[in-house]
């Protein structure tokens, strides 16, 4: 054989070689019966705005009662009760200095949400009586190492609820847990470019979550992404070719609220009340 052919021989074959580690890198799985009950738009934090703070019981028990599934945050407090939360720090909705898992739960239920002081912090088993099992719940798992501590918590007040539930999270890790401790639940994973949103961290680790090289750890039923960054390759792949169910965050807006039903994305929106369906 010439030396040139064995050397285009060669390059092919580590060209398809590297393509076939990129799919099952970036490979979902698609679980269409499992995700179809999630298939629909979630309010982002619950029906807030004005009076109303996000992650406020007033903000589910409205999204409840107008019949949109509920987009919410959980972590932990000091002493491990799951809270429902979206940031790390208290200071942009509270305006109270630190951490919430620096604060026990008995004293992040005593801080007022946006100043309104019948609104604090609630506990995630607060929210679950709030809700009812009335409508879906997508449930996001807060979380940037790979402490993995909230999920057998969350899981096991699950236990006793009897509403429909699924769960994302931009960390892998936490849904692999999910998968491992639940098997049969309904995992999604978020995703944004980190590299193009400038965050802080490690460079590396950022531009692998942000190509999701690490979606192989998890095997999501579906992908929320972030609505700003919609052409990644990666993203298009495991939507089109592998059958990924695919969520969008944030919609603002009623004519993209529109746009994306139509093109077969669920929104997770806030800001204005979509029409019923």
């Amino acid at each position: 054989m010439e030396p040139w052919l064995i050397a285009i021989l060669a390059v092919s074959a580590t060209v398809l070689a590297l393509f076939l580690l990129w799919l099952f890198l970036i490979a979902p799985r698609a679980r269409q019966k499992a995700v179809a009950p999630f298939c629909r738009p979630y309010a982002h934090r619950g029906l807030w705005g004005g009076e109303i703070p996000e992650n406020s019981l007033t903000a589910f028990r409205r999204a409840a009662e107008e019949g949109f599934g509920i987009e919410l945050d959980v972590q932990l407090s000091a002493d491990g009760e799951v809270m429902v939360f979206h940031d790390y720090t208290l200071d942009r909705v509270c305006g109270v200095r630190g951490k919430v898992a620096e604060h026990t739960a008995e004293e992040l239920t005593h801080i007022p949400l946006n100043g309104v002081e019948n609104e604090c912090i609630p506990t995630f088993k607060q929210v679950l009586e709030t809700v009812g099992g009335r409508v879906p719940l997508l449930i996001e798992l807060k979380g940037e190492s790979g402490n993995t501590a909230l999920v057998p918590k969350v899981l096991e007040i699950l236990k006793s609820y009897g509403g429909e539930w699924c769960m994302e999270s931009f960390n892998p890790l936490l849904l692999r847990a999910v998968k491992k401790q639940a098997p049969r639940a309904v995992i999604g994973l978020l995703s944004t470019d980190l590299i193009k949103e400038k965050r802080k961290g490690n460079k590396v680790l950022n531009f692998a979550l942000s190509a999701l090289w690490l979606t192989f750890l998890c095997r999501p039923a579906f992908h929320a992404w972030d609505g700003h960054h919609p052409d990644r390759l990666a993203l298009k792949v495991g939507i089109k070719w592998f059958g990924a169910a695919s969520f969008v965050y944030t919609v603002r807006d009623r004519v993209e609220y529109e746009r994306y039903i139509a093109a077969g994305t669920y929104p997770i929106f806030e800001g204005f009340l979509p029409p019923k369906k």
